[in-house]
């Protein structure tokens, strides 16, 4: 497999993963989006679903990893060996849920823009990437802070607004008159 090393691949490849975020943000969703890329093509790709299926595991990275699952029993693929194989792209730092996630179907490495201070699973909060964790399989390398000023604006834009799929209690009611 060839991962792009230089900086220019990898600001393409992240190019593509902010496609996926901005239609997150167009859907109501926390604008997350990544592409999983395997022998230079990308191979899946997720945004979070998390507010329109109204399920709270529908991250972006979770989505894309069913779409390899698919790929994978459709085209008899090994699904260890092409995890193994993958790079994924995504906006911000994987969650401690998707950082396990990715460390238990093998995915090798992990290109990210902005750390995830609240829920970070890459070394914000928890090393989840890297920890001994030998059950959960193996460790994944990480390339953090690509692209983070555009994720985090990205992210901005998503909090200025009103989430009309939070509960009555914790929904922001946005002052228009400020």
């Amino acid at each position: 497999m060839t991962v792009p090393q230089d900086k220019s691949s990898i600001d393409s490849w992240m190019l593509k993963s902010f496609e996926f975020a901005e239609e997150a943000l167009t859907n109501n969703e926390v604008p997350v989006g990544c592409i999983l890329v395997w022998k230079d093509k990308i191979l899946a790709t997720g945004r979070n679903e998390v507010n329109e299926t109204k399920n709270a595991t529908r991250h972006a990275e979770i989505v894309a990893i069913d779409k390899v699952l698919e790929y994978c029993e459709e085209h008899s693929e090994d699904k260890t060996k092409v995890f193994s194989e993958i790079t994924l792209y995504v906006t911000v730092e994987p969650c401690i849920m998707c950082a396990a996630a990715l460390r238990s179907v093998g995915v090798s490495k992990v290109v990210y823009g902005c750390k995830n201070e609240r829920f970070g699973g890459c070394g914000s909060v928890l090393n989840i990437h890297t920890d001994t964790l030998h059950q959960l399989g193996p460790s994944f390398q990480c390339v953090d802070d690509v692209m983070a000023d555009e994720a985090v604006q990205l992210l901005k834009t998503f909090y200025k607004g009103e989430n009309t799929n939070a509960p009555d209690g914790k929904r922001k009611i946005k002052d228009n008159n400020c």
